[in-house]
């Protein structure tokens, strides 16, 4: 019995010994199965395969990488007129000298912008200085594909333009809404600074409805402290969905450069625009024929009106819409359509959303009396270039 207990005993022990072993020496073979194994030593560490981080919420990668392929590059040139061929004759040249000097062939004037592809058949929004005078037009986008554009039309007084291009699998921005922005809201400027490429800047929504600013007859700018310098005309600002907001225009500068103040035209605004000249090459304005002025305090007390808000009639256009209805100089126009006229710029605005042909009604006041006028609407003139 003594001599069983110690060979059970005996093989007790091998097996265990034989057990730890077989742990000492293969480690990994006895890992559970779904665990994830990190081989390797700290003198050599294991080497795996990592996932692309997610976006923190600092980032503003996914709205940039939305809207960036919509933004494009525009190259213009403008052909110089050619020198008289009697300048390049010796003969002439002999008795008269080089008057000109200088190179004899044609030059060319380039200029560089941006613009934001808004449509998959190819429309392209962009500044109306960006393109104005040009002869050739070319557009190279974010994948760096080149096509030559056609201008389709312009809107001088919104300082817009649209242009179109041929080429297929178009990226087209997505448009946002310019009439639910607040100040203190993130945006992003995308465009082609000074020529050196596609370049996005951030900022946030510094003020809204900006006018008086004497840069477009219309005016209505989002202003950003985002930067925009030589070359960002004509290209997006978007928010943090990546969704347009305006189209980047102009900044205040004493030196060129970004200051952060930049002012971009609202994306309702643009939307209207670009619209009407798709329809018809044009934009057809609502117009009245008068002259306005703004009601100051010192105006307000000289004439003892009894309100600061409003836009007086300082003249009006004789056998235009306005007198053919009844207004006159020294009114006082008070609402078009029911809304309300806080100064002369909301009343262009206002009467130019009119639909020319229709009737309009406006109310006036004259001599601390309101009145209601019916005005038939007439078409905006173009204006001389």
């Amino acid at each position: 019995m003594r001599r069983l207990w110690l060979l059970f005993a005996q093989a007790v022990t091998i097996v265990l010994a034989l057990y730890f072993v077989y742990y000492a020496v293969q480690p990994g073979w006895h890992a559970r199965p779904g665990t994830v194994q990190q081989l390797g030593t700290p003198s050599q560490p294991a080497v795996a395969t990592v996932a692309a981080p997610a976006p923190t919420s600092g980032s503003f990668r996914t709205a940039a990488g939305r809207a960036m392929p919509a933004v494009v590059n525009i190259l213009t040139s403008k052909a110089l007129p050619r020198k008289h061929p009697l300048l390049r004759d010796p003969y002439f040249k002999r008795f008269f000298g080089d008057r000109e000097g200088g190179e004899e062939e044609e030059d060319d004037q380039n200029s560089l912008g941006s613009g934001v592809i808004v449509s998959p058949d190819g429309y392209i929004l962009t500044n109306y200085h960006v393109i104005e005078g040009a002869d050739e037009i070319e557009v190279v986008l974010a994948d760096g594909r080149q096509s030559a554009a056609k201008l389709v039309g312009t809107d001088p007084e919104t300082d817009l333009a649209v242009i179109k291009i041929g080429l297929d699998r178009l990226p087209a921005i997505v448009l946002g809404h310019a009439d639910q922005a607040k100040v203190g809201d993130v945006v992003l400027a995308i465009g082609n600074p000074f020529g050196v490429g596609q370049t996005v800047t951030m900022g946030i929504i510094s003020a809204l409805g900006r006018n008086n600013l004497h840069i477009n007859h219309f005016e209505n700018f989002i202003q950003t402290d985002a930067a925009i310098n030589f070359g960002n005309s004509g290209g997006a600002l978007i928010d943090t969905n990546g969704n347009l907001l305006g189209i980047n225009s102009a900044i205040y500068s004493q030196t060129g450069g970004s200051v952060g103040i930049g002012f971009a035209i609202p994306v309702t605004t643009a939307k209207t625009v670009m619209e009407s000249i798709i329809k018809s090459g044009h934009v057809v304005r609502g117009w009245i024929g008068v002259e306005s002025q703004e009601i100051t305090p010192e105006l307000a007390q000289s004439f003892g009106l009894q309100r600061d808000r409003g836009a007086i009639i300082a003249g009006v256009v004789r056998n235009g819409p306005a007198d053919k209805g009844g207004m006159k100089p020294g009114d006082i126009l008070v609402s078009v359509e029911g809304k309300p006229v806080r100064d002369t710029t909301e009343m262009l605005n206002l009467i130019a959303q009119l639909e020319p042909g229709g009737t309009a009604r406006m109310r006036v006041l004259r001599k601390n009396r309101e009145a209601e006028l019916a005005i038939t609407v007439g078409k905006r003139p173009v204006p001389k270039k």
